[in-house]
């Protein structure tokens, strides 16, 4: 096991040889280990760590200056449209927001002063698949750099920067840590200007993790490939089972064949993830007292962890995104998300419909 190393200065040989370690805001032993790990799971060249997923794209957003223009996707993580629009708009940086799903909106957005195109997919909460080469070579054309987020997915499923992506952005607070007990990010990137650039950032800003929560992630990392088994397994049966249930609307997964871009699913990744969200024919009111009634599901944020989440994203996760913007990206009143976890599925099935009995 790697050490945690404790450790906030270094003894020098002399001064100012900047040789090895010398202060852990910069490296630490047991972050570079985890920022090598990492980088070997994307089969990428440089890792960073972050002390938060939101550190992790608050250092992307770092690259740019007064005047630049983001093309991101319209239904990303509630804290990135967050940032986007009430940080960097304010300094002068601007955003639009398409459908990625479809190459032509991004094209359409793209301005002379794009800097940026940056998505997930699948994607946050309505599992949305992106094309990531179609939209990497749309940007690659244009001297857009490509950030992709591929938190959902994990490395274990795809990887961005091997169909053209130029970054990958994760929170491994979700299924890198695996249990939720650490919160932390990551950029992962091939390019080795772009990679000290954001290293000049990382320090700078000082978004870093402590070594305890490398530590953690670094462990995580060791089970990953078998987790994620288990979650796509549970998810793929718990989404046919919702497929089938009298009382809901719609079912959004991409290991189902109803699912637009499940194809796409097929094509660029080795599993459709551990999420799933749906919408109960009842509506808004009729989800809120649906997640207030699982047990096996706990009501909470975040995700990626061996236990099985339910989430109100318009009340919870992405309740600072406005309504008239959540509606236009398809993002309804009555959506409910779920992370799967690893549990027998017979018993979160069961804790499903009890869930359903007990709203009729």
């Amino acid at each position: 096991m790697t050490p945690v190393y404790m450790t906030s200065t270094y003894v020098q040989e002399a001064p100012a040889q900047h040789k090895g370690f010398d202060y852990s805001r910069t490296t630490n032993p047991t972050r570079t280990a985890l920022e090598g790990n990492l980088a070997a799971l994307e089969g990428g060249t440089y890792g960073l760590a972050f002390s938060s997923g939101m550190g992790a794209i608050n250092t992307v957003l770092n690259l740019l200056q007064s005047g630049d223009h983001v093309v991101a996707g319209n239904d990303l993580y509630g804290g990135t449209y967050r940032i986007l629009k009430t940080l960097y708009e304010k300094l002068g940086v601007t955003s639009t927001f398409v459908d990625t799903t479809n190459v032509a909106h991004i094209e359409a957005a793209i301005r002379p002063t794009t800097k940026l195109l940056m998505f997930e997919t699948p994607t946050n909460p309505l599992l949305r698949l992106t094309d990531l080469e179609a939209a990497s070579a749309v940007a690659r054309k244009r001297g857009i750099l490509t950030v992709c987020d591929n938190t959902f997915a994990t490395p274990a499923l795809q990887n961005p920067l091997a169909l053209g992506c130029d970054l990958v952005v994760h929170s491994t607070t979700k299924y890198l840590g695996g249990h939720s007990d650490v919160v932390g990010g990551a950029l992962i990137v091939n390019n080795t200007e772009l990679y000290q650039k954001l290293k000049h950032f990382q320090n700078a800003v000082g978004a870093t993790p402590g070594p305890m929560d490398c530590f953690l992630v670094l462990r995580g990392t060791k089970t990953l490939h078998l987790r994620m088994e288990r979650h796509v397994t549970n998810a793929q049966r718990i989404a046919e089972y919702l497929a089938g249930h009298r009382s809901v609307d719609r079912v959004f997964y991409p290991g189902l064949t109803s699912h637009p871009q499940h194809a796409l699913a097929k094509r660029q990744m080795r599993g459709a993830g551990g999420m799933v969200s749906f919408e109960l024919k009842g509506g808004v009111e009729e989800g809120k007292r649906f997640a207030s009634k699982t047990r096996l599901f706990a009501l909470a944020e975040s995700l990626g962890g061996v236990e099985s989440l339910i989430d109100h994203p318009v009340s919870m996760t992405h309740g600072s995104i406005p309504r008239e913007e959540r509606m236009k990206a398809g993002l309804n009143d009555g959506l409910l998300r779920l992370s799967v976890g690893v549990e027998d599925v017979n018993d979160l099935i069961a804790d499903l419909e009890q869930a359903f009995a007990a709203i009729r």
